[in-house]
């Protein structure tokens, strides 16, 4: 079966639980009964050898077991706060992936439990460093891996627990080590491939909300709506600028703010005037959006190809086939193609925080915009303050993903004795958009809450379209129309959390 990052949002979020079918196990099943009779009498890495460096040091039969729990446990040197639960569910969902190609090895008791640990939200302590990206990432995994064999703590329930009262709670057992499950739970490509499709909603929603608020911005401005038109995007040829300037008319349809160039400037009644109140083109932040988010839409894309490519990949090492007769040793757990669509994807979201920024200065600069109050203050000028601070926390935000933009995939640092003397350093670069990814979505919450200031300065809120409509509604229920000065970071954080839900 193809798994899906819309089926993993439907677990993360949705509550839906995973299931395994009979042929998944099936899949398994073969894999780990031919690795048990192809083993006899062979030498393959990580089953009767040492580790990375180490291979070279042959295991005797009665410490191959004690081989495996070794690997778990001397790898779990993870730093740092850990992970956040959907984060760690979302990798632990990507090594299930990864374990159902079948070419793994591995007892089916630990896709039993990897199941029981995804379906029951039992999440292990998995700490935000340790991974080089490449044979994986052997140490944040081995911090899962320590979980499944009863070991290490787990959060359940809103605790952090030891791992073997929780599982005695659930009525659940540790895995046993029948071959290689050691190595072949710590060695992948799944917690950078969980962060990342994390990652990916959430990019995917802030570019749906991206689209809404530049329709918005633009009704606020009273813009000319054939910056959105199907023939000047269409002659561009690009598909992603196409899909966003056909979202941008299906979201302005009905919208009584934007004008008709036709209408306004085409029919001679302008034809004595010398200069124009109105503006003839808007700025490039409200006019050029779909260029802007053209790119963005088609990166994406294609990262979630890769994203999905990679949850139903085999990313461990050796590869363990049953088709071929064969165990195959290379380095599928290197974690390029992630770390590579992560800076992408980072690189495209700071682009997206920087209109939105850009955005936010047009409503809050009086003479640029020429129709709203200075910062949006409905109260005294000079007395009140309006949104003016609000501006340092977006400008402040925007700066430092600017700076986290720099590509990560370009660092490598050689270590394990050389053995790994090129890596990708995948999951910091999935941490880093991760990163990226929270910084957008408060300069979007203080978009949002700046434009329904916006509308209620101008009183348009009923000319708005409906699609603009409802957000303005939606944001209205979360913090009032603001005349008076007061605190606004809990209505910041209270618009985060609602735009969050949507992803």
């Amino acid at each position: 079966m193809r798994h899906t990052i819309d089926e993993v949002r439907n677990i993360l979020y949705g509550g839906k639980q995973l299931t395994i079918t009979d042929a998944e196990y099936q899949t398994v099943n073969e894999s780990y009964t031919f690795l048990k009779r192809f083993a006899e009498d062979k030498v393959i890495y990580g089953i009767n050898t040492g580790f990375g460096p180490m291979a070279q040091w042959r295991i005797d039969d009665k410490y191959l077991k004690d081989l495996q729990y070794n690997i778990i446990r001397s790898h779990s040197t993870g730093a740092g706060e850990p992970l956040e639960d959907r984060y760690v569910r979302a990798a632990m969902i990507a090594r299930l992936g990864s374990f159902l190609q079948g070419k793994s090895g591995i007892h089916t008791e630990a896709i039993d439990l990897l199941t029981a640990f995804i379906n029951r939200s039992i999440i292990p302590f998995v700490p935000k460093h340790g991974s080089v990206g490449a044979s994986g990432d052997l140490v944040q995994l081995a911090h899962i891996a320590l979980c499944l064999i009863g070991e290490g703590k787990v959060h359940y329930r809103g605790e952090w627990r030891k791992t073997g009262e929780v599982l005695q709670e659930c009525g659940l057992e540790p895995i046993h080590i029948h071959i290689r499950e050691g190595l072949s739970a710590t060695n992948g490509t799944s917690v950078m491939t969980g962060i990342g499709m994390v990652n990916q909603l959430d990019a995917e929603n802030l570019l749906r909300m991206a689209v809404l608020t530049s329709v918005w911005m633009n009704e606020v401005a009273s813009s000319f709506d054939d910056l959105m038109a199907a023939p000047l995007n269409e002659y561009r040829r690009h598909a992603g600028q196409i899909y966003i300037a056909e979202e941008m008319r299906r979201i302005a349809a009905g919208s009584k703010c934007l004008q008709k160039r036709e209408h306004e400037l085409y029919d001679n009644g302008h034809s004595g005037e010398k200069v124009f109140e109105h503006k003839v083109q808007a700025y490039y932040s409200l006019r050029c959006t779909p260029q802007i988010l053209g790119p963005i839409y088609e990166t994406l894309q294609n990262s979630r190809r890769v994203l999905e490519e990679e949850l139903n990949a085999a990313s461990d090492n050796p590869i363990v086939d049953p088709v071929t007769k064969n165990v195959y040793h290379g380095g599928n757990f290197h974690g390029d193609y992630i770390s590579l669509e992560e800076d992408k994807v980072k690189i495209v979201l700071v682009r997206l925080t920087m209109t939105a920024e850009r955005q936010l200065n047009y409503l809050f600069h009086d003479r640029i915009n020429g129709i709203l109050p200075p910062f949006l203050n409905k109260g005294v000028l000079g007395l009140n303050y309006g949104m003016q601070a609000c501006q340092f926390t977006a400008t402040s935000t925007t700066a430092e993903s600017q700076t986290l933009a720099m590509p990560n995939y370009v660092h490598s640092i050689p270590n394990n004795n050389d053995n790994q003397d090129i890596v990708s350093m995948g999951t910091n670069t999935a941490e880093l958009c991760k990163q990226v990814i929270d910084n957008a979505y408060q300069v979007m919450a203080i978009l949002m809450m700046a434009l329904a200031q916006a509308v209620d300065c101008l009183g348009i809120a009923d000319r708005l379209a409906p699609a603009t409509r409802a957000e303005y509604d939606a944001i209205r229920r979360l913090t009032p129309t603001i005349v008076e000065d007061t605190p606004f970071y809990e209505d910041i954080e209270a618009i985060i959390q609602y735009l969050r839900n949507k992803a």
